[in-house]
């Protein structure tokens, strides 16, 4: 006879109310961070929708504009300075409201949802190449985002990855098998 785990009623419903815990606060991060984004959209004289969602154990938070609308792209910055700042100085109003840190994803107009599809393309390349050569590959210097999306790549084609190196020059290195 093999000794199993059973699980509970009570702990099955324990979990259930975690998770809904969970959800709860992240829709309140979020609720919080668009009404920061949204004074903040007013104050720039900006048009926007903002969109929230909760994927995993974070809000994500997106600013959309109209059309073909390029004013958003001032909130993104070059290569997404800008929106990095916004993210933070985000998770810093929703940090005043409820005394925890946040994790908060922010995205405008789209360049993240963007740059995640570049990235892992990227990493699925080099990880093909590693695959084909045997050799280790080191990828430019990258910010903790476009790290995580290319480690997931990575880890998607089967191989492993690293990160080396000291911010802001820190990068992934793709291993072989």
């Amino acid at each position: 006879m093999t000794e199993g785990t059973t699980t509970s009623a009570a702990e099955v419903e324990a979990e259930a109310g975690a998770d809904d815990s969970l959800i709860s606060r992240l829709e309140q991060e979020g609720e919080i961070a668009a009404d920061y984004l949204e004074g903040l959209l007013d104050i720039a004289d900006l048009d926007g929708d903002i969109d929230m969602d909760v994927e995993g154990d974070r809000a994500l938070v997106s600013i959309v504009g109209e059309g073909n609308d390029r004013s958003l792209q001032r909130l993104v910055g070059q290569d997404g300075e800008v929106l990095e700042a916004l993210q933070e100085l985000t998770r810093l109003a929703v940090h005043r409201e409820t005394g925890e840190r946040s994790r908060l994803m922010l995205d405008i107009a789209g360049f993240r949802a963007r740059k995640r599809s570049e990235l892992a393309a990227l990493g699925a390349e080099a990880a093909e190449q590693v695959k084909s050569t045997g050799e280790q590959v080191k990828l430019r210097p990258m910010t903790p985002f476009e790290r995580k999306v290319v480690h997931d790549a990575v880890a998607a084609a089967g191989l492993r990855s690293e990160s080396e190196g000291e911010e802001p020059e820190r990068f992934v290195v793709v291993l072989p098998g």
